[in-house]
């Protein structure tokens, strides 16, 4: 069995189930069935107004968000799909912060479920930097289905590696 990178840490007989799917050439399809629907979000000022929708309706008190966008260089390998960064500065006798998040570029064209899952993510660090308890009961809070969503997303880029083996 081919070590599958983006599952590990989950129970021997979970990646069985996976590898079974790879092996019978039904992960693609499964994911298609389960994800059928894209998104429009195509445009930095799109994804930064999908942001701000979803942060206004679960996080309304937290920090203001600078910029958001998505990010061609993150890459999935570097354990990246997103980022946020605060940046302080002082300004004459002000001390001035900046939010930014940035989404990995793979996002334009995965199932909407996923981009909503992982601007979830990044909302959440927000309020709870460090990945507690605090913080998956906040994303479960905001995306009710954001454990299978992440599980999910982990097969999706599992099937993604496979297809990029293919074409090459």
């Amino acid at each position: 069995m081919k070590p599958l990178k983006y599952l590990a840490g989950y129970p021997a007989e979970t990646l069985q189930q996976v590898q079974s799917l790879i092996d019978a050439g039904r992960l693609g399809e499964l994911l298609a069935r389960r994800y059928p629907a894209g998104h429009e979000v195509r445009s930095d000022k799109a994804l930064f107004d999908y942001t701000q929708d979803l942060k206004l309706r679960f996080l309304r008190n937290a920090e203001p968000l600078s910029k958001v966008c998505f990010d061609a260089k993150l890459k999935v390998i570097q354990h990246a799909l997103g980022t946020h960064t605060r940046a302080s500065r002082v300004q004459g006798s002000k001390l001035k912060s900046k939010r930014e998040i940035r989404i990995a570029g793979l996002f334009k064209e995965a199932p909407a479920e996923f981009l909503k899952m992982i601007v979830v993510h990044e909302l959440a660090h927000l309020k709870e930097l460090d990945h507690n308890k605090a913080f998956y009961q906040l994303c479960q809070h905001m995306e009710p289905g954001y454990g299978q969503l992440e599980f999910d997303l982990r097969l999706y880029l599992t099937q993604q590696d496979l297809l990029a083996g293919a074409a090459a």
